[in-house]
Formats: structure tokens, sequence, C-alpha cells
């Protein structure tokens, strides 16, 4: 036994010192999938945490959180729950959303705004509520800044966002130099100098905190909370109390109880989608490395077939020759796994300090996150990179385990097999069509996912038997000639090998198909979908909305503002639009609410998927979001009871009682996963009485010069925000003015950045599976070296020689992409039609790209007929020749 083991290691050791660029390319191949996979989880993982703990220490740890809906909370639930036996602290805080600017001459000579997040809170609460927010005076402020008015504290981001020092004025050389100042903006109308006394530990955004009596004075918010933050006696039942709560009859029914990690679950739910489908694609190269491994040890067994047959004579059982093989396979798939973990680690390490947390999904823009490593992930992904390539060894193995010993020996072994029916890759093409149309698994398309793995391995296991049906159609084309002959009657006999080479094409060129098909596919359903959001020519908008605060009360248009314009003489139409978040369930990212002009035809205005439904009498018609239809599990002609509830606070203020949504129809919305609701203006100052806008769409008269449009409409901001024009913080500079066509080019440059990860992902695995076509075509040429010898002296030239070779490798390269486009639009088809939907809840068109996709099999089959007519040129030298004296 030991002796047989020992032959077994050198006969494996042999053919690596032999063959040393065949290991090496498939170690390459498992190197890249894994280090791509493992460098994806490794930025989304650090991403992700670095968001949580920014959270955590805004939040703090309460055991519950009481929000409103939507609209603030009033002030006498702080007093109700503060007096509760069952609460043991209640802790009340303001939010605003504000834009940052230092006026100090301790400041950056041209200071830019910054969005900043105001926090009003309690100090004396703070302490054993959120210790990260409690304010830390610098040296030298007044002992009672903490309650001060007009006078913040911010965090480490906010400083240096704003240009200021750490440290404060007492740390610098002028000592005993007056704080900092900083102006507040919100809107057009609020302008708010307020000092700088010192820092909090809050990590994240940029963050101000000061005090909630201070903050409620300063932007006009007396009487209103944002949320309540509680701790609980010890021992109290949290269900049991909630539903008492509720139970009340002051209780607001628009009052929203919830977990304080579930904000971080929120953005960790909306951002999954984007994070698993990056795994997944990252994973497609390992899948491409695994058939790379498969490749070259399907090749090295049949090259090595004899020395196989001649240790089955020595006494190596089929069981050791099939271990000896899967061995040599979790071998390569093991110095892979190590060497992309660590290739992983340094990629994600580089785009961590160079792109921060975002891979182009949006977020968790603006977040630098420390590199997180996980020994635990380390493992699971190098596991399955050793996995892969097992999975890749499998067959060859099995191969080596059934080769029969004396056939071989004669030169006999692989020249006939059975013929393949195909039937297992009908059955695995089946059973991917039918996961296709399985529900998704906690908002994740784990099935879909399946259904594709399934689909690429089925086509693949039906090669042999399509490339049995082509041949013998193609013998009777090939008959008269001879050298079409000749490579034809090769194919016939060797067509494992031919497989082999046709399958690398085919796993290739089917992914690198799918993702073109279904990103073109997205593309042009956005392109189309701007077209029918953006009718007007022209769009003006609050300057800081594009600081971050879109939808927020910084970034609304004052009350008015949009009737002032539409009077102005150069304006034909003007169409407000106000987008407002509503909060609906404490576990889903809030609603945006968006009240335009729908009139009588809303086909016109959104982009409908159906025709509307007619409203019933007495009920108020709102369009839903695709997003909405699976998050809220609502459908064209329902009512909505949560969102109706969500306006009451308003009819409580003297407007009209809240009224009955009614779903009348369903559109599409590109902008907003978390869903969006919309709904006519006109119901929306009935039911809210706020005239606030976020968006102007203006359509000029014609002839009217752009120019001195816009400029007469900053000289009216300016007007409504109390300031003449040309100041040097005048309304001027407060609006944003932009045509239909620079919105369309930025919203796509920002759909192209999206997928920029995705389209370097692709890359990489059409490059895996173009250099496993090249591995694989070099080493059956070069194999052939005794066979070119023979032709030679049969009489055929060298020139002859290559043109069989050549043709060969453009034959197969052609029939591959064949079979390659047409599995991957059955893939596409699965990713727009399935995946897409279930992952980020909006449906596309499917668009297939022509051209490219033309592109895409012109350089397969340059590659596979450059690479072969190069291999050919090595093993037809004279060393072919002489290679055949071997056999004398």
């Amino acid at each position: 036994m030991q002796p047989m083991l020992a032959l077994l290691r050198t006969f494996s050791w042999q053919d690596l010192r032999h063959h040393p660029w065949r290991s090496a390319a498939a170690v390459a191949a498992v190197m890249l999938g894994v280090a791509l996979a493992f460098a994806v989880h490794v930025i989304n993982a650090s991403a992700l945490d670095e968001f949580s703990q920014a959270v955590r220490a805004v939040n703090g740890q309460p055991d519950l959180e009481l929000r409103a809906m939507q609209g603030p909370l009033p002030e006498a639930q702080y007093e109700r729950l503060a007096t509760d036996p069952q609460v043991a602290r209640a802790s009340p805080l303001l939010e605003l959303s504000a834009v940052a600017q230092a006026v100090d001459a301790a400041a950056t000579p041209q200071p830019a705004r910054t969005p900043l997040r105001v926090l009003g809170a309690d100090a004396l609460l703070l302490p054993p509520m959120a210790p990260a927010l409690m304010p830390r005076p610098w040296d030298g402020a007044d002992r009672f800044a903490l309650f001060a008015p007009a006078t913040v504290f911010l965090n480490t981001a906010a400083l240096q966002a704003l240009g200021l020092p750490t440290s404060g004025p007492q740390g610098d050389k002028d000592r005993g130099s007056p704080p900092p100042t900083v102006l507040l903006i919100t809107g057009l109308q609020q302008r708010v100098p307020v000092q700088v006394a010192g820092t909090v530990a809050a990590g994240g955004a940029p963050l101000a905190v000061m005090d909630i009596g201070a903050a409620q004075d300063l932007f006009g918010r007396q009487g209103a909370l944002t949320r309540i933050d509680l701790q609980l006696q010890p021992g109290t039942d949290t269900a049991a109390w909630q539903r008492t709560l509720r139970a009340e009859p002051g209780w607001p029914a628009n009052a929203v109880l919830a977990q304080p990690g579930d904000a971080a679950q929120r953005i960790s739910n909306l951002s999954r989608a984007y994070r698993v489908n990056l795994t997944v694609l990252a994973l497609v190269a390992l899948f491409t490395g695994a058939f790379l491994v498969f490749s070259v040890l399907a090749l090295s067994v049949a090259q090595r077939g004899p020395q196989f047959a001649l240790l089955a004579v020595l006494g190596a059982t089929p069981r050791q020759r099939l271990l000896l093989v899967l061995v040599e396979s979790a071998a390569l798939g093991l110095l892979g796994s190590v060497l992309g973990i660590a290739l992983g680690t340094a990629l994600a390490a580089t785009a961590l300090q160079l792109l921060g947390g975002d891979l182009g999904g949006g977020y968790f823009a603006g977040v630098q996150p420390a590199l997180q490593w996980s020994a635990t992930a380390a493992l699971v992904y190098g596991a399955l990179g050793v996995a892969a390539a097992l999975a890749g060894g499998w067959w060859p193995a099995r191969a080596a385990q059934q080769l029969p010993p004396a056939q071989t020996l004669k030169g006999l072994g692989t020249a006939a097999s059975q013929a393949d029916r195909g039937t297992l890759g009908l059955v695995l093409l089946a059973g991917g069509a039918l996961l296709a149309l399985a529900p998704p698994v906690g908002g994740v398309p784990l099935a879909a996912y399946v259904a594709i793995g399934l689909l690429l391995v089925g086509g693949i296991a039906l090669l042999p038997w399509g490339m049995a049906r082509l041949l013998a159609a193609l013998q009777p084309l090939a008959a008269r000639h001879t050298l079409p002959l000749l490579a034809l009657e090769r194919a016939r006999r060797m067509r494992g090998s031919a497989a082999i080479a046709v399958g690398g094409v085919v796993a290739s060129l089917s992914l690198a198909v799918a993702l073109t098909v279904m990103v073109a596919s997205f593309r042009g359903s956005v392109t189309q979908w701007l077209d029918a959001v953006l009718p007007s020519p022209l769009y003006v908008r609050s300057a800081l909305s594009t600081s971050g605060t879109t939808g927020t009360e910084a970034a609304l248009l004052p009350a008015g503002f949009a009737e002032a314009v539409a009077q102005l003489p150069g304006v034909e139409r003007v169409q407000p639009l106000r987008a407002s978040p509503v909060q609906l369930s404490p576990t889903l990212p809030a609603l945006a609410v968006l009240s335009r002009p729908l009139g009588d035809n809303p086909a016109q205005s959104l982009p409908l998927v159906g025709e509307p439904l007619s409203v019933p009498a007495g009920r108020v018609a709102v369009y839903i979001s695709e997003a909405v239809v699976d998050l809220y599990g609502v459908r064209p002609g329902m009512e909505w009871p949560a969102l109706s509830e969500s306006f009451r606070p308003f009819a409580r203020d003297g407007h009209a009682q809240a009224a009955i949504f009614y779903i009348a129809g369903v559109w599409r919305d590109y902008a907003r996963q978390s869903g969006a609701v919309a709904l006519d203006r006109a119901a929306w100052l009935r039911l809210t009485g706020d005239a606030r806008t976020s968006d102007l769409a203006l359509w000029p008269r014609e002839g009217t010069d752009t120019a001195a449009l816009q400029a007469a409409i900053r000289n009216l901001a300016a007007t409504h925000a109390g300031h003449t024009a040309g100041a040097g913080d005048s309304g001027e500079a407060l609006l944003e003015f932009a045509s239909s066509g620079a919105i369309r080019e930025r919203s796509l440059r920002i759909f192209d950045r999206s997928f920029a990860v995705t389209y370097w992902l692709q890359a990489v695995a059409i490059g895996i599976g173009l250099f496993g076509v090249a591995a694989s075509f070099s080493a059956q040429v070069l194999a052939r070296r005794k066979e070119f010898g023979l032709l030679a002296h049969l009489g055929l030239t060298r020139r002859q020689i290559l043109t069989v070779v050549a043709g060969e490798g453009a034959a197969w390269t052609a029939v591959g992409a064949a079979a390659g486009v047409l599995l991957g639009l059955a893939v596409s088809v699965v990713l727009v039609h399935v995946v897409n939907p279930q992952s980020f809840h909006w449906t596309m068109d499917l668009a297939v790209p022509g051209g490219r996709l033309l592109g895409l099999c012109a350089a397969v089959v340059v590659s596979g007929t450059v690479t072969a007519w190069l291999a050919g040129r090595a093993a037809a030298g004279r060393d072919a020749v002489m290679a055949v004296k071997e056999d004398w």
C-alpha cells in the first residue's frame, strides 16, 4: 500500500513539473473568483458595520423609540410617557436637517456648504440613554453652554467638513479667541447663526447636538418632537405594555413604536438585494474558474490516459485513481483559495481607502469604514474555492476511475464512447425553468439564482449530445473535401475533447450575454422612464437638495413660491411637486408620498403599468409604485387604511378629515427602491394644508430668454427669503436650475456608476473564461504533436495542417458562441423578469443589444481561432515529425 501511495504522489508531481502552466491556469482562476467574492463581502460588511455603529451612537440604546408616521409628534406625548409607571426614562428629541456653512475666520477661506443633521436633546438625559451624544464643551467654554440658545456641539465629521479645528479655539495659538460661528440654512427663508461650543463623540455623518428647548425656539418648532426614546422598568412585558398604550383613547393613530435596531435593519434590508447580487456576480467568476479546473483536469486525464492505465496494471484501484484526481483538484483549489483570500483582502482595503464603502449602489455614500476582516468569512469563501475546484475535478476523476486499462494501453481507450442522449442536461434545464417560477425567500431570489446555475450547468451538459447531432448533420457536407473531412472525423471520434473546448466558450459567453442583456434592458427601461417623468423642459428646486437633504424640511420651497413663479411674464405653465417621507412600518424604509397635479388622466403624468381604475365616491385616488406592491402587499382596487391613518394628525389641526385612500393603479419608479405613492396635489392640499413644494416643472413661453427667466426666478426667491439679490448668502445662490436633458444625462451617469462594479466583475469573468478557452485549445493542439507529425509524413504541408487547426478553432468557437448566446438569452430572461423584480421590486422590458452581442461573439471566435493557430504553429514544427518515431 505504501509503495503505491508513493507512486501516486510521484505521478502527480511529475505531471505538475512537466505542465506547470496548466496547474497555474486553474489556480489563477480559483484565486480570482475567491478574491472577488471575498473582497465584495468584506467591503459590504465593513460599510454596513460602520453605518450600524453610527446609528447606534446617534440613537443610543433605548428599549423603544416612538415616532410619527409623518410630521412631528405633539409634545404632550412626552409628558404622558414620562409619567408612565412602566417607563424608567423618556428622552425627547427633535431632529432637523440643515445645510451648514462656517462663517468664522478660523474656517477655510471659501467654506463649502455641508449637509448637517441637527439633533435637539435634553443633556441631562443623554448620559444613560445615548452617551455618545453627550456634549463636551471646549476648554474655556461657559459651563452652561449645554443649555445656551443658538449653541451647538459638532462631531468630528462636521468639524472637518466645515474646516474648523477639532480641538476648539482654546487649543490653537489664538487662545482666548471667540468660538467659531456656523450659519445654518433651511429652505429659502431661514438662516440662523449659531456658535460652536464643543464636540460630541458620535461618529458617522456630520452631526450637531444642541439643547432641545433652544432648537425648538431657534427653528420655530415649539411643541414639536421628532421622536421619544424610552427605557422601560426592568421586568416590563414590552409587548403587553405596547398593546395597552395603543388602546388608550388619546393615543395618536399615526404613532409608530420601533426597536432601536430597526433603523440599521432598514438600511440593511434595503441594501441586501444589491449586496447579494454583487456577491452572486462575484461568484460567477468562481463558477467560471470551476469550469476551467474541469477543463484542465479533463485534458490532463486524457493526456495521461496511458499512465493511468499503467498505474492500474501495477495495482492502483479505480478508487485510488478517483481520489488521485480529486486530491489534485483539491490542492489546486486550496492554493487558489489561500491566494484569493490574500488578494481579496488587499482589494477590499484598497477599495475602502479610495472609494469608501459605496460600491455604486448609493446605500453607503459618504461612509469611510475601516476594514472588517472576518476569519469565519475567509474560511467560508476559502471553502467555496475548494468546493468549486472539487466540483470541477469530479467528472475528470470519474473518467480516470472508469478508464479501461487494456484498451487505453492499446490506444483505444478514448476513441469510442457511448452516445449521450442528453437526458441529464434536459432534466437540469427543466429544473431551472421550474425554479425560476418560485417566489423569493426573505426578499432574496434564492430560487432564481439556483435556476440560473441549473440552466448554465444543464446547457453545458447538453453539449456532447448537441455536438453529436451537429457532427452527424455536417458529415455529408464534408465528405468530398479532405481537410474538412479530416477535422470532422477527428471531432466525431474525440467528442469529449471537442465538448470541453466548446464548453469553455459557452460558460464564459453565456454569462457575459446574460449580464449584457440585463444591463441594456435596465438602462433602456430607465431611459424610457425618464422621458415619461421629465415632461417639462426646465426644472427648479432648492440648491440644498443637492447637499443630501432631499425630501427634508431644509430643501422645501416656501408656500406661494410656485404661484409667484407662474405669474412671471416668460412662464407659460408651472407644475409643483412635493415629496414627503411617511414611515408606515418600523421595519421598512420610509415611503415617499409624491403630490403633483394628476388631473383626470393620471397616465399622462405617471408611467402607469396597465390602465387606471375608476375611483369610488368618497375615496381619494393614490397610485403606488411597484415596490409598494411587494413590500406592503397591497394591490390596485384595495383601500389602504394604514396610509389613511398617517394623515390623521392634519385632520386634528383643523383640516378636513383624513380621506380613505383607494389604490387606483401601479406605476414604475426606478428612483425609490423603498416605494412611492403618488396623489393629486389638490388632495394633498386639502388633507394637509401644506403648500410648500420640493420641485417646480417649468414650461417657458416660446421665445423666452432662459437666462433672463432664471435671473427673474432667483430675484423672486431672494424676495421670498427676505434678502436682496446679490447678497453673499441670498436666495440667488439657493436655487438650482436644470434642463430635462441635463437631468437625464446625470441620471444615466448615476446608473452607469451603480453598474460600474458589475462591468468590472463581468469583465473579469469573461477574461477567466477566455483564458480557459485559450488553455483548452492550446492543450489539445499541443497534445496532437504526433498526429501532426503523421500528417506531415503523409504529405500534408505545414500550411495545410495550420489551416485544419485554425478551422477547427473557428468552427468550435463559433458553435460555442451560438450555444452561449442562446443559453445567455435564457439566463437573461430570468435576470430581467425574475431576479430584478424580486430583488429591487421593479420591472423592465427585455432589450437585446445585437451589436454588443455580435462583438462578444466575434471576440470569442477570434480568440479561439488565434489561440488554435498559435498552438498549431508550436505543435506542427520539426519536433512533430520526430515525435512519430516514438511509436516505431
